[in-house]
């Protein structure tokens, strides 16, 4: 049975989060990528509080993929971190998730 997953990562610009989701796409290692923008991140980096404006990208594919998606996220990202984290896809429209799997 394959399992499905939703990728979440985060981009310091709409422009990086675009370079960042075409070349997921591109490669088919997820099946649509979600950008959205003005996003607010409160985190600790660097030993103190950092608080900005990011952009967050919302990638849905395969767990078989997640690999090869972190990979491909860090070798475009600006970020030395960057946040790739993947949550399991539990329930999903039968034809959505045929879908993804047909596209990645």
């Amino acid at each position: 049975m394959i399992e499905f997953i939703v990728i979440f990562i985060t981009a310091p610009s709409c422009d990086e989060a675009e370079k960042i989701g075409r070349a997921l796409v591109e490669k088919k290692l997820v099946a649509c990528v979600n950008i959205i923008k003005d996003i607010r991140s409160i985190f600790f980096w660097e030993g103190k509080i950092s608080d900005g404006k990011e952009v967050l990208l919302i990638a849905k594919s395969k767990k078989d993929n997640f690999k090869k998606i972190e990979n491909e996220v860090k070798k475009v990202h600006s970020y030395e971190v960057p946040e790739i984290i993947a949550l399991p896809i539990l329930y999903g429209s039968k034809d959505y998730l045929n879908w993804v799997e047909s596209e990645t």
